[in-house]
């Protein structure tokens, strides 16, 4: 298949000449070679999360950090912002861990507003709240900024926050928001394999890992830390998934961050005004996040009536294009187009004129 037709909404399609950087040999995971590498990743991983405090990165998909990030942070009592699958899973690893924790529950769809947050925090004493910003089976992009001012300014309430969607696609900034813990992938708008997960924690973060008794060993934030200011990782890392990350964080600093949210914005609009399109003609389809928290990596359209997302993936695959159907309870209701990655909108663009032949079929 040639680049331009997978629009996965995770793992997304990784560059040929990305991929080829996996294929040097093996090198020492505790050598002078290695921490060159380390080095230049630190910095860029720095510049994509706009912080200055450390991004650590470890062999792992993003749900060790999410286990991480409970296990390392709460000390009294979780509030979990559940609105699709994904969120759901900070709560299964709470329960898990036995950790004291409540659900904040919305519709698969909907978002979660500051004065929901607000509401919420007045019902009992916590100290962590975890929210997922894009959430990857609904398209809905929470306000993270807004929502951690607000358990900001209730107390010393500390945000954990997944961004494996959202990362390198749409503006966060961790310095400037005062964001707590923020944890992404690989596999998503950074464009890699997966395999690797990335986070930044501040120092509110970091005094409680210090005191926690729950932190594990793989996930444990201070190890983690220490292995960083040398340049290394705690445990064996992928090192091959580390030579497509420093080349990939190359390209992404020449693209430059701001015109890397700015493509995103663009597709995203794009398969926004498309939806309009084909309403507009007849078809009875919509985006399923409402305006103003609308994800720029991801888009999951309802399908039309009499049709199902595995029909119309199935139909889209006999095209040579890869999009998904919806996720969970949710497969036959929609499907999810992932536009993130190193995609462009004259790509998207080919890909949304097969998915209206299919649709018009």
């Amino acid at each position: 298949m040639s680049f331009g037709k997978f629009f996965l909404p995770g793992p997304t399609e990784v560059k040929p000449e990305i991929l080829a950087t996996m294929t040097r040999p093996m090198i020492s995971h505790r050598g002078s070679e290695i921490e060159a590498i380390m080095t230049r990743i630190d910095a860029g991983l720095q510049k994509v999360f706009r912080t200055t405090q450390p991004v650590f990165t470890v062999t792992s998909s993003a749900t060790g950090l999410m286990e991480g990030g409970v296990r390392n942070t709460v000390q009294k009592r979780l509030l979990c912002l559940i609105n699709g699958a994904f969120s759901k899973r900070f709560h299964k690893a709470a329960v898990n861990s036995g950790i004291p924790c409540d659900k904040l529950e919305i519709e698969f769809g909907a978002a979660h507003t500051p004065e929901m947050l607000a509401d919420a925090l007045k019902k009992n004493e916590y100290d962590v709240v975890s929210v997922v910003h894009s959430e990857t089976s609904t398209g809905v992009l929470n306000p993270i900024k807004e929502l951690t001012k607000v358990a900001h300014d209730t107390g010393d309430i500390a945000m954990v926050i997944d961004t494996v969607s959202s990362m390198a696609a749409a503006p966060i900034e961790c310095g400037a928001w005062e964001l707590d813990y923020v944890l992404t992938g690989s596999q998503k708008a950074f464009a890699l394999p997966p395999g690797l997960a990335f986070c930044t924690a501040n120092e509110r973060i970091m005094q409680r890992a210090q005191a926690s008794k729950m932190r594990g060993i793989y996930f444990d934030l201070v190890e983690i830390h220490s292995s960083w200011q040398k340049h290394q990782s705690p445990n064996t890392p992928g090192v091959s998934l580390l030579y497509a990350l420093d080349a990939q964080l190359e390209h992404m600093m020449s693209e430059g961050i701001e015109a890397r949210w700015a493509r995103h914005a663009a597709m995203a609009k794009r398969t926004w005004g498309w939806v309009e399109e084909e309403r507009a003609a007849g078809r009875d389809i919509r985006v399923l996040a409402p305006d103003g928290y609308r994800s720029p990596a991801v888009t999951c359209i309802s399908a039309p009536a009499g049709r199902t997302g595995s029909q119309i993936v199935s139909a889209m695959k006999a095209k040579g294009f890869v999009i998904t159907p919806g996720y969970g309870d949710m497969k036959d209701a929609m499907i999810r187009i992932g536009h993130m990655g190193e995609h462009t909108v004259d790509e998207l663009d080919v890909l949304l004129d097969a998915l209206d032949g299919v649709l018009a079929s």
